[in-house]
């Protein structure tokens, strides 16, 4: 295919506004997929991405489409997700694209990620088609819809507003022709060395790691002696090819095409997304600038159920190298064993991975409770820079500390109007701090400073009740701020149980600890004599409760020549209770869950 006839671009658009629908009906009409294949939601193939009805990992497929003038054109088009705990997915295929079709639903208007994916596209510098979608709905308003995006930016008062019904396919052809007249063609020199960027990759169990690429300059073959220009690392490819949507090997790629390349490497940690790949004998004279790694908002510990920590260690590898938003570290716990303290971009993403574990590698984990990231300076002035705490367990003992900073992260709102004062509530009742406030129509647009333990567990689910569903949010990490937080440790049966334990701010802390004793009450395991749970903040014991045993207690009413009986038994329970203090404690995922249900 000529260049001038290749055509790489996106949908973003806001979760649930059709962008799936419409992909969809783009393979369907440019019969990409035949009848028999097409099903919905045809690129969302992964369970969790079914179950949960949106997109998760970004999908990449090539369409021909025979245009109205004749000429048959390239349509590389790389998915995008819509939910902001993704919007990494995002910005890995709009570097690899040169035109993105803003999609919008007509029954709701622009959202908050409709702004955030649109102005990621105009900070790319893509060409971007606006398309009103949904328009065949009873409650659609599509010239409020259309008010709406020419508030986005004022090019769109000049740009014709696409009108469509993805779901009914009702005019989506005009769709397929303004991607080729308005979206520009990529442009490169096959003569030049290759250079390509590996903006996503995946773990095959036989061709090792996959990488897809965007090619710039050159061509790919397979057999060529390639290398990464940022860690050197070489290798001989192995087989190159396109999605159609599934892999379809093929001869080469040349300039401005978008494909795969079977690498054989099966190391996850040699390749990286956002890397350069160029030939070994003839490499570019300079690297793609590529892109920013995600940051972790949020950290968990992932521990095997059973003992399985092979297994888990394999899924985590190769899980990590098909999101590269996801990132792990080894960990060991006294309580729990070997295990991996793993970074995530938010709650979702975390329930995500967990899913993707459990359906896809069929491994079952124990899940501590998500914190964030903390810089804690000591007062032993030898050690000058800070200590970076992502895991509770590593937080230092509260009289070698002389302050700590924490996380925050700018949070970008943008709500109706009606709900402006639950939501401002919201944010305050969470420490945030009010920055900004922009209205957008019908939208307002709230800019805040929020500490990243305030978000971590269910802040956007607040966000969505508040706002009967209509507001969303949009994060990016901000700085490290002086913060009064503690450690609450938990004990059961008087042995500490490091899996447990939390970091809160201290006006919270009292009122945390009785939440979780409680919570223990019915979580632990029962066994034939009470357990006490309690909460340590610094050496002292804030909290306490018993985990009632199993049998009835021997301390009941009775006659008196039952005593000595009772008095015997009960000296007996004290002294198994006392030797069985240290011994190990298995606790189920309900017991971490409690934590999170925290009010």
């Amino acid at each position: 295919m000529k260049q001038t006839h290749i055509r790489n671009f996106a949908i973003i658009a806001h979760i649930d506004h059709g962008k799936s629908t419409l992909a969809d009906r783009i393979m369907e009409q440019t019969k990409t997929v035949s009848e028999r294949e097409s099903k919905d939601q045809l690129l969302d193939n992964m369970e969790v991405e079914q179950a949960h009805g949106i997109t998760v990992k970004s999908r990449t497929v090539r369409n021909y489409y025979r245009a109205d003038n004749g000429e048959e054109y390239d349509y590389n088009f790389i998915d995008t997700p819509g939910h902001v705990d993704f919007s990494y997915e995002v910005s890995k295929s709009l570097a690899a694209s040169d035109g993105a079709i803003l999609l919008v639903d007509a029954t709701q208007g622009v959202q908050a990620q409709t702004v955030a994916n649109f102005r990621l596209a105009k900070q790319n510098g893509l060409t971007i088609i606006p398309v009103i979608n949904k328009i065949d709905s009873e409650t659609a308003d599509v010239n409020t819809t259309a008010q709406q995006i020419r508030q986005l930016d004022p090019i769109f008062n000049y740009t014709k507003i696409l009108e469509i019904s993805a779901k009914t396919g009702q005019n989506v052809h005009g769709v397929l022709e303004a991607i080729y007249q308005e979206i520009p063609a990529p442009t490169g020199q096959l003569e030049k060395p290759l250079k390509a960027l590996v903006f996503d990759s995946l773990y095959d169990p036989f061709k090792g790691i996959v990488a897809y690429v965007r090619l710039y300059d050159g061509q790919l073959k397979a057999g060529q002696h390639l290398k990464l220009m940022a860690d050197q690392t070489g290798f001989t490819s192995h087989e190159v090819g396109v999605f159609a949507p599934d892999m379809k090997q093929s001869k080469q790629l040349s300039a401005g095409d978008v494909g795969y390349v079977v690498t054989g490497l099966k190391d996850p940690q040699l390749i990286r997304v956002g890397d350069t790949l160029t030939e070994s004998n003839r490499p570019a004279d300079q690297a793609l600038p590529g892109y920013q790694p995600a940051k972790s908002m949020v950290f968990a510990g992932f521990y095997p159920k059973d003992d399985h920590y092979k297994e888990l260690k394999a899924a985590v590898e190769k899980l990590a190298l098909n999101d590269s938003s996801f990132h792990y570290v080894e960990e060991t716990s006294d309580a729990l064993g070997p295990g991996f303290r793993c970074g995530f971009l938010g709650m979702l993403h975390l329930q995500i991975i967990r899913e993707r574990l459990n359906d896809e590698y069929q491994v079952a984990v124990l899940t501590t409770a998500p914190n964030s990231t903390y810089q804690v300076y000591l007062k032993d002035k030898r050690v000058e820079t800070p200590l970076i705490v992502t895991n509770p367990v590593k937080f230092p003992d509260f009289s070698k500390i002389d302050y700590v900073e924490e996380s925050f992260v700018k949070a970008v709102m943008t709500t109706p109007s009606a709900s402006l004062g639950p939501v401002m509530r919201l944010a305050d009742n969470h420490l945030g701090t009010l920055l900004d406030m922009n209205n957008h129509g019908d939208l307002v647009e709230l800019v805040y400073k929020l500490p990243i333990s305030e978000i971590a567990y269910d802040f956007f689910n607040e966000l969505k009740s508040e706002s009967h569903g209509y507001a969303t949010l949009d994060t990016s990490f901000l700085d490290y701020e002086l913060a009064d937080v503690v450690k609450i440790e938990v004990h059961i049966n008087y042995a500490p149980v490091d899996a447990l334990d939390v970091i809160v701010h201290r006006q919270d802390a009292e009122k945390i600890a009785q939440g979780i004793v409680k919570k223990m009450k019915y979580t632990v395991p029962r066994r034939l004599y009470p357990m006490p749970v309690q909460a340590f903040v610094e050496g002292k014991s804030i909290a306490r409760i018993d985990v009632p045993p199993l049998r009835k207690n021997a301390a009941v009413n009775g006659d008196k020549r039952s005593i000595s009986k009772k008095q015997q038994l009960l000296r007996r329970q004290n002294v198994n209770k006392r030797q069985a203090a240290r011994s190990d404690i298995e606790l189920p995922q309900e017991v971490f869950n409690a934590i999170l249900e925290l009010d």
